[in-house]
């Protein structure tokens, strides 16, 4: 078997799109998906503008940015990891420019508050922007923290000393310097207390630091005994996760089996899909190859191509091998190219990915006509619609051989199954599609194609007759 490719050893961990150069990011176990990320800058703004007539509030280290320093939220096995919205990047520029403008009240507070003055209104200022720089500057936000931390100390204000030593810990983290972070962690853990939430949270990021599963073990208890369900699933599939990457695979997939069922109850379809993903690595390792496939199948979905891309990317690299071991080498290749078809995928996914095609031959053409013969018609949705989102982004090439070996196989089932799938892109990358399925195909194409679309709504059908006819005029025009 080939899952010591997979595995990777200390990849468990890695938080956020891997990377081939510069220090390992870890997830932590508080986390808020971008629409609550956008809320929390515009809840910190607010603060901020309250805060001059209330100075002495230490209260500020429960603002959702405390438990959020890099901000991403969980890991995934092997290469890569995801973030945890559903709803893609739609809030980016907004969450930049409320970041930006929080950022620069933040450094003119540090202005109006010397440390000899105004120590606790200090320590907030630099603790905020501590948190908030920790992606982009790590260096910074280390030394902010630093004071921040030293600053609530001496006021004795050992809760937010905690906080802030679990946000350093975590910038540390970024930095790269794992023994610092860990002895940052160890200080928060003394300082919050090992009973509630807060003081697992620093267990737990110690426990991704050292590798240690006992310490992670006690944070899953914690979270388990105070109701946390969200943080008890990422703990519990961090456990799993690190149970697999030190060889216990038995214990692993019990493990990581609770830990998906967690997932589930807690309704995290990004924590969905690094589980499943985990877990399908675990039942592979042990040998129980179709169950990874179900598993492996269940994370691509949870990982939504246009959504979570390098997830989806590692997942689909990771089917490709689930599905060789099974003796399924079209299903096989179909999952590697579209693990590569992935704009956004990772060179370590890429590596795996060729790999696995160089062992059934190469990519070939012509895979999706073929599997379509061999399963059952209820699979055919599926089958279509993840290799024609790779033809979309497929170069010229590629694109216009994957369409002649289309159309060899074409009948009015194939075309039917075709369109359901094309209706669903983009107006660009459906007449991409369809400009390559015409320009190598015949005339019995292009009629199989309109009788196709009679079987469906007058809408669809008269979109996708006025389709054909503009690529088709496109086609035979002389300035073409």
């Amino acid at each position: 078997m080939h899952v010591g490719e997979v595995v990777g050893t200390r990849g468990f961990s890695d938080l956020g799109p891997h990377r081939d150069e510069g220090p390992r990011r870890f997830p932590e176990i508080e986390r808020v998906d971008h629409d609550q990320h956008v809320v929390a800058v515009v809840q910190l703004l607010n603060e901020l503008d309250a805060s001059d007539s209330d100075v002495e509030n230490t209260d500020v280290c429960g603002h959702p940015f405390a438990q959020q320093a890099d901000g991403h939220g969980d890991s995934e096995t092997v290469v890569a990891a995801q973030k945890i919205a559903d709803t893609g990047h739609e809030h980016a520029h907004v969450e930049q420019d409320m970041a930006m403008n929080v950022v620069a009240e933040l450094e003119e507070r540090l202005q109006r508050y010397p440390a000899d003055r105004y120590p606790v209104q200090r320590a907030t200022a630099l603790f905020h922007l501590g948190v908030l720089l920790t992606g982009e500057k790590p260096a910074r936000a280390s030394d902010l923290l630093a004071e921040c931390a030293t600053l609530f100390q001496q006021a004795a204000l050992t809760v937010e000393e905690g906080k802030a030593r679990n946000a350093l810990g975590a910038a540390l983290r970024e930095n790269g310097d794992l023994v610092a972070a860990a002895t940052q962690f160890r200080r928060a853990a003394d300082a919050l207390g090992d009973d509630g939430i807060e003081g697992a949270a620093a267990l737990f990021n110690l426990a991704l630091v050292t590798r240690d599963r006992s310490t992670l073990e006690q944070a899953r208890q914690i979270f388990s005994a105070r109701g946390a369900r969200r943080e008890e699933a990422w703990a519990t599939r961090e456990l799993g996760a690190l149970e697999l990457e030190q060889g216990d695979m038995q214990t692993a997939v019990v493990t990581l089996e609770r830990a998906l069922a967690l997932a589930d109850v807690i309704g995290d379809n990004a924590a969905v899909g690094a589980t499943a993903n985990a877990l399908g690595l675990a039942y592979l390792a042990t040998g129980r190859t179709a169950d990874a496939v179900d598993a492996l199948r269940r994370a691509a979905g949870a990982h939504p191509r246009s959504i979570r891309p390098q997830e989806h990317a590692m997942v689909k690299g990771n089917l490709a091998l689930a599905y060789e071991h099974a003796g399924e080498v079209r299903r096989a290749r179909l999952a590697a190219k579209q693990a590569l078809g992935v704009p956004a995928a990772p060179t370590t996914v890429e590596a795996q990915a060729l790999a696995t095609l160089g062992r059934l031959g190469g990519p070939g053409t012509g895979d999706l006509a073929a599997a379509l013969a061999e399963e059952p018609t209820d699979e055919w949705p599926h089958l279509v619609r993840e290799e024609i989102a790779r033809w979309a982004d497929a170069e010229d090439a590629t694109l216009r051989a994957e369409a002649g070996a289309w159309t060899r196989a074409q009948d009015l089932a194939r075309a039917e199954a075709l369109l359901n799938v094309l209706f669903e892109l983009p107006p660009e990358a459906m007449e991409r599609v369809l400009a390559a399925i015409l320009a190598v195909g015949s005339e019995h194409t292009r009629l199989e194609l309109e009788r196709a679309a009679a079987l469906f709504h007058a809408p669809q059908e008269m979109r996708l007759r006025d389709t054909l006819a503009r690529l088709e005029e496109r086609r035979n025009s002389p300035a073409t």
